[in-house]
């Protein structure tokens, strides 16, 4: 059962506290970035080679930026991290502004010390797809998984590009996009129809074979997602993102507006 308690002396934070689910409820976009920066340099303290699952989009951005601070004026070191992206839009061009390729090199990698061999991100243009896929999958396997896995939640409750269905796909996969993702995704092209309609994705169980998971969610639009996830403690294939549940240990790291 997941109780919901609020810790003493800190206000600012609510503890969701099961066998395996952490929730922490931070009072803006600023201190909720600032709290997993932190818990990304601590595991990169702990273990040096850490290897780190990466997200793209709106809300990691925050991170990254708190990270490349921590590089710059704290030394945090990031010369033996590795690094695998969830996903990329197929056909888009690795220099478009609009890919996860050009995303990453802007706000992380262009700015710390990782190595380019270290750093992974599923390929845009792969002459044969099911090919990629599996040696996206091989290349996670044959570094030993995943230590930490940084995560995102769309509106409709997908995770990484694994949209709502009947069935998910474990592995690496091609996804064709829901018209409701294309919509809120069409914010970061000139226009809806340049948005890309299929993507190549880490699978759920990709995901969920990382030793740690934590989603960070902020914004009001998130609210009813995160509401459902929360509250009716259910896991279902319609809501993604309902299936970190079950992980042994995943902490979701909140903005309090995602609770109006």
């Amino acid at each position: 059962m997941v109780i919901l308690y609020r810790s003493i002396g800190n206000r600012d934070r609510l503890i969701l506290g099961g066998n395996r689910v952490k929730l922490i409820v931070k009072k803006d976009y600023e201190s909720m970035s600032q709290e997993v920066a932190n818990m990304v340099k601590n595991e990169i303290k702990k273990n040096p080679n850490l290897v780190l699952g990466l997200a793209t989009g709106s809300t990691p951005k925050g991170l990254y930026k708190e990270l490349v601070r921590m590089h710059r004026e704290e030394g945090l070191d990031f010369s033996n991290i590795i690094s695998f992206n969830l996903d990329e839009y197929i056909g888009i061009k690795e220099k478009d502004p609009s890919s996860y390729n050009y995303y990453m090199r802007e706000y992380l990698f262009d700015h710390i010390n990782i190595k380019d061999e270290n750093a992974f991100i599923p390929p845009a243009k792969p002459t044969d797809l099911d090919r990629a896929c599996e040696e996206y999958d091989d290349l996670i396997k044959g570094k030993g998984g995943i230590d930490l896995q940084i995560l995102g939640v769309g509106e409709n409750g997908h995770i990484a590009f694994n949209e709502p269905d009947k069935s998910l796909n474990l592995g690496t996969s091609i996804i064709e996009l829901t018209e409701d993702t294309i919509e809120v995704n069409s914010r970061f092209f000139e226009s809806i129809d340049e948005v890309p309609r299929s993507a190549i994705s880490m699978g759920i169980g990709n995901i969920m074979s990382a030793k740690k998971i934590v989603m960070l969610v902020s914004g009001g639009n998130k609210a009813p997602i995160m509401k459902k996830i929360l509250s009716e403690k259910k896991v279902s294939t319609e809501i993604p993102a309902s299936i970190l549940l079950l992980h042994q240990d995943v902490t979701f790291i909140i903005t309090e507006d995602v609770l109006n």
